[in-house]
């Protein structure tokens, strides 16, 4: 089969995607796109994207699949701890001038970065003055996120990480191994908020003093990248502060004018004032 012809069938499977479950991922960059759906469609069996258009549409046990591999499910607690050292040391300082606050962890995956956060808030004693939203389009994801149950073998490198980021306390103070597994206290997560929420078609979740959106944009194509940073902007109170992953930035967005570079190093930016 040529290029054209496969191009054309992910087009229309990508419009059924839309028109049958509201999932949109047109805006998102091709090349990963593609390489995504070659995955699912091998791991199914399906002959081609024709076939699997089929499937999608009159088979709804194929959606779960094909969300599983469009959507990005790596990640780790405390994650590049340079990004929330910087976090710890120069945007806590803000933040404690508000009486109370609010964190968005959009595209939240399974959980790793809003339970991160939650201990950093902890730590730094902001935590029962802050709400935090968690939101992704994976509702296995949300699953995942909401029970805060990771495998015992990747404690070692998040208690690393931990470390590295300007830790206050040992990481075991906060879960219980057993099973081969590592549960997470509970009480991490009684102020979190779990929410399906999609950056490509659903509208301003509300005033955040925080955004963290880290390794999400690089899979949007340049059109809906602007379009999302539009919505954080719009999501943030005046001063409030953006956080990205280390291979995004606002240099070449139309969005570049809404924000100061406040650490372009670890990507973290501030709302400006109008």
């Amino acid at each position: 089969m040529n290029d054209e012809v496969e191009d054309l069938e992910i087009r229309l499977l990508l419009e059924a995607l839309y028109g049958r479950y509201h999932y949109d991922f047109r805006g998102y960059a091709q090349a990963s796109i593609k390489r995504r759906l070659r995955q699912v469609k091998e791991k199914l069996g399906f002959p081609s994207f024709s076939a699997m258009l089929e499937g999608l549409l009159h088979d709804t046990t194929v959606l779960p699949h094909v969300l599983s591999y469009l959507t990005v499910q790596v990640s780790e607690m405390f994650r590049d701890p340079s990004y929330f050292r910087a976090l710890r040391e120069k945007v806590i300082p803000h933040l404690r001038t508000y009486p109370s606050l609010k964190v968005w962890v959009a595209g939240c995956s399974t959980g790793e970065e809003v339970h991160s956060l939650a201990i950093l808030f902890r730590e730094e004693g902001l935590e029962q003055r802050t709400m935090f939203y968690a939101t992704d389009i994976s509702q296995d994801a949300l699953k995942a996120a909401s029970s805060g149950i990771y495998g015992l073998d990747r404690i070692k490198l998040f208690t690393q990480n931990h470390q590295r980021s300007g830790g206050k306390s040992s990481l075991s103070d906060y879960y219980v191994a057993a099973y081969g597994k590592a549960s997470f206290d509970k009480t991490l997560r009684e102020r979190v908020v779990f929410s399906d929420h999609s950056l490509v078609t659903d509208a301003v979740f509300g005033e955040m003093h925080l955004i963290s959106c880290r390794n999400v944009l690089i899979y949007f194509d340049r059109t809906l990248q602007d379009k999302t940073l539009k919505l954080f902007g719009d999501s943030l109170v005046r001063r409030g502060f953006l956080g990205l992953g280390a291979k995004e930035s606002l240099r070449f967005s139309n969005q570049v004018g809404s924000f100061l570079d406040f650490d372009n190093e670890e990507r973290i930016y501030q709302r400006r004032e109008t």
